[in-house]
């Protein structure tokens, strides 16, 4: 399965004095990719909460290589790691402009029914455009 890739530039806010990106804010970029990358096979996270699902994160790996820094132009590459069942995995690499690796990360987040607050198997019309990239 192919990475989806988004870019943008770090904001000032997000850096300590030294402007460095501060270690809290990369998974705000990994979650950044991981919408993108649902909002790609035409899934609208809103959309998918208005009809009673949500997606908790229920694991994070994030491997920091290199510092990220004010302005750098960075890039979050998205992974699915494989066909969703309850959960659903990505691998993302996180770079800056140069192609240097600044960060490795996975994650795994649960489909969860917000009405009975329990796992459900992911839904069909996901799988369905999943299937589709696959």
């Amino acid at each position: 399965m192919d990475f989806y890739e988004i870019s943008f530039r770090v904001r000032y806010g997000e850096t300590d004095q030294m402007g460095v990106v501060y270690h809290g804010n990369y998974p705000q970029y990994l979650e950044m990719g991981r919408v993108e990358w649902l909002r790609s096979l035409g899934i609208s996270y809103r959309e998918m909460e208005k009809s009673g699902v949500m997606l908790p994160v229920i694991s994070l790996c994030v491997n920091y290589k290199k510092s990220a820094l004010y302005d750098d132009l960075i890039t979050v590459k998205t992974q699915l790691k494989k066909i969703p069942l309850v959960k659903i995995e990505f691998d993302y690499e996180i770079s800056n402009e140069a192609g240097e690796i600044l960060a490795t990360a996975n994650t795994v987040l649960a489909f969860i029914d917000m009405k009975t607050n329990r796992p459900i198997k992911c839904p069909d019309y996901i799988l369905e455009k999943i299937k589709t990239i696959s």
